[in-house]
């Protein structure tokens, strides 16, 4: 007679095994995406803000993007600065504190593993990045910004780009810099780029052609680089494999970076 009921002999006491990867990858992303969703701060930042930068563009008029069809313009600056507030801005502080608070160095010694903590989180944030180009999708259909099927499909490629350059960049600040320093520096980076990063205003009508070798520099950032693909796609519909190209290699440098210099504690 067995030990326990209904079990076979030599399965008494046998532990389970871990879930599969991918289902601890697919679990752990469920929670960080749960995590974005709850945080009142996380969704000012994620969401309300990207609309706001839709509505008052469309609205107002300012910045005035002329010779660009002005909805059409500022719905591609607004998916912009949704890419760089969840994958940069938000991932950034929320990295920064979960490794002061010990959360990064005991999930890595768990099943999941190191690996799988970067896969759940690149999940999330696409995810969230998903949620985020629906809102605006449906905010400009009310503003009554012309949409192109074609358009839209075209900035699929530039948003999953922008998102990877973007979420490198956050994990690479997040795992060399203070979490203090991390709040204050991912803030001051967003505002700047929002200003003269090209993501909204395209870095030629900043007025940084006034000052020799900036508009250069300005457009070589990986924020130009997002903007010019996204206006491409919703303005021509159209690809632009230059932003493209460099938003690819923004993503390599900044992965293998941060990858080298990621601090688990």
């Amino acid at each position: 007679m067995s030990s326990a009921a209904g079990t076979r002999p030599g399965q008494v006491g046998r532990a389970s095994g871990p879930a599969p990867w991918w289902r601890r990858v697919l679990r752990q992303a469920g929670w960080d995406l749960r995590a974005v969703l709850r945080n009142g701060e996380q969704l000012l930042v994620t969401f309300l803000l990207p609309v706001a930068v839709l509505v008052g563009v469309v609205r107002t008029g300012v910045p005035d993007l002329s010779p660009l069809p002005q909805p059409q313009a500022a719905l591609a600056g607004a998916l912009g600065v949704a890419v760089v507030s969840s994958a940069f801005t938000g991932q950034a502080i929320a990295l920064a504190f979960d490794r002061r608070a010990g959360v990064l160095r005991l999930l890595a010694t768990t099943p999941l593993g190191r690996g799988g903590l970067v896969a759940a989180r690149v999940l999330a944030v696409t995810a969230v990045v998903a949620l985020q180009v629906v809102l605006l999708l449906l905010a400009g259909a009310v503003l009554g910004v012309p949409l192109d099927p074609a358009g839209v499909a075209a900035a699929l490629p530039a948003l999953l780009l922008g998102t990877a350059a973007m979420l490198s960049a956050g994990l690479l600040l997040a795992g060399t810099v203070r979490p203090e320093g991390v709040l204050g520096l991912a803030n001051l980076v967003w505002v700047a780029v929002l200003v003269g990063g090209g993501l909204v205003l395209p870095v030629a009508a900043t007025g940084a052609g006034a000052v020799p070798g900036l508009e250069t520099g300005l457009g070589l950032l990986p924020t130009a680089a997002l903007g010019e693909a996204l206006r491409a796609a919703l303005v021509d519909g159209r690809l632009a494999p230059g932003a493209l190209l460099l938003l690819l290699g923004w993503t390599a440098v900044l992965a293998a970076l941060a990858g080298r210099t990621l601090r688990w504690d």
